[in-house]
């Protein structure tokens, strides 16, 4: 299992909307808003490490309001 954390970067006034799509993905185990660079952080599990690449690329980035993304890869 890969787990990875993906930091968001969204259009202002678009994180709950974007929070309840997240959720709708199987991958994604929570997510929640931050204070600071990123707007909010998911945590991905997923079977390996081009799954995640997947899930970010055809998923996550490509959902409206969505401006950046950075993931970090945990390897155990």
């Amino acid at each position: 299992m890969t787990v990875a954390y993906v930091m968001l970067n969204c259009e202002l006034g678009a994180e709950e909307e974007l929070i309840e799509k997240l959720r709708e993905l199987e991958q994604v185990k929570d997510v929640f808003e931050t204070i600071g660079t990123h707007d909010m952080m998911v945590k991905l599990e997923a079977e390996n490490f081009e799954k995640i690449r997947e899930i970010v690329s055809w998923n996550i980035q490509k959902l409206p309001k969505i401006r950046s993304t950075s993931t970090l890869i945990r390897k155990d």
